[in-house]
């Protein structure tokens, strides 16, 4: 219902598809694997919250996790297991004062998710795991690092990249009403054009608007997320712009993530000419643009 009203309003048949989230209740991880066999490609793959984020669905200890991973070995799940990687043990939360927003970038620091990472890689290897490990909107040199290595040494695992973590950095994260707070922050310049190097080499897979349409009124309240619709547009003219090939451009908006999940679905991607067209329409969409300042 949600792909034919979509589809209906842009007037093109698009593909709507959601993951199935894991939770610690091992009944339930073998029903949601049943319903992936059952309603996959509606049913993407599934994912688990390493750390808590907005949902309250994060699975924090080192023995839940572990388990996810067994019982997925156990089912022989075979598909694609995203992880937001945030370690709860690595968070600093109180340094979180709300009064200063860029305060959200020290109490979710780079060595949440850069250790979240290497657990993941860790349990998945341990248990026999036999999907493919996904660890969403990747923002570090250091967790990419990680992701390289586990690929080189022979391991299913991909990873992706949204927009904010490519093209903006922590100097922004101040903005008022914390309109650039989102799990993870953005991150030190240092990061960003880690993340930006790693999409035009290849090692991160896809980009990921991670789209987050909260409304001002969450935003001014605290919420975590932002619109990544026109931030997509820039990023992928962006790319463009320092060389990326028509055809890496393609995988990275798509095509890649078609192999990964096991879809036959048309990509198109916007063209130079289209850009300006686009990203008017996504800036429009939305009461604010946390990436204003780029054109």
């Amino acid at each position: 219902m949600a792909a034919a009203t979509v589809a209906e309003a842009v007037g093109n048949d698009i593909f709507y598809g959601v993951y199935g989230g894991v939770t610690a209740d091992t009944d339930q991880i073998d029903n949601i694997v049943s319903i992936h066999a059952e309603l996959f490609p509606t049913v993407v793959g599934l994912k688990m919250f390493a750390g808590h984020s907005t949902g309250n669905m994060g699975l924090t200890t080192i023995e839940l996790q572990e388990s996810i991973y067994k019982s997925l070995a156990r089912l022989g799940f075979a598909g694609v297991l995203a992880v937001h990687c945030e370690k709860e043990s690595e968070m600093l939360p109180d340094l979180w004062d709300p009064s200063r927003p860029e305060s959200h970038t020290l109490a979710r620091g780079p060595k949440a998710e850069i250790a979240s990472v290497a657990d993941q890689i860790a349990f998945a290897m341990e248990s026999g795991f036999a999907g493919t490990l996904h660890i969403a909107h990747i923002s570090t040199a250091g967790a990419i690092a990680l992701v390289r290595a586990a690929r080189a040494d022979g391991m299913r695992i991909t990873c992706g990249a949204t927009a904010h973590h490519a093209l903006l950095d922590d100097s922004v994260a101040g903005t008022p009403g914390h309109l650039c707070k989102m799990n993870p922050p953005l991150r030190p310049a240092s990061d960003r054009d880690a993340v930006f190097a790693a999409l035009c080499d290849g090692s991160i897979d896809w980009i990921e608007s991670d789209h987050a349409p909260h409304t001002l009124a969450d935003k001014h309240a605290g919420a975590s997320g932002i619109p990544g619709f026109a931030g997509t547009v820039l990023l992928i003219e962006r790319l463009r712009s320092y060389g990326v090939s028509e055809r890496h451009l393609g995988q990275l908006c798509g095509l890649r993530a078609c192999q990964v999940f096991g879809f036959d679905l048309p990509v198109r991607v916007p063209t130079t000419e289209e850009h300006a067209v686009v990203l008017e329409d996504a800036r429009n969409a939305y009461p604010w643009d946390p990436f204003a300042s780029i054109n």
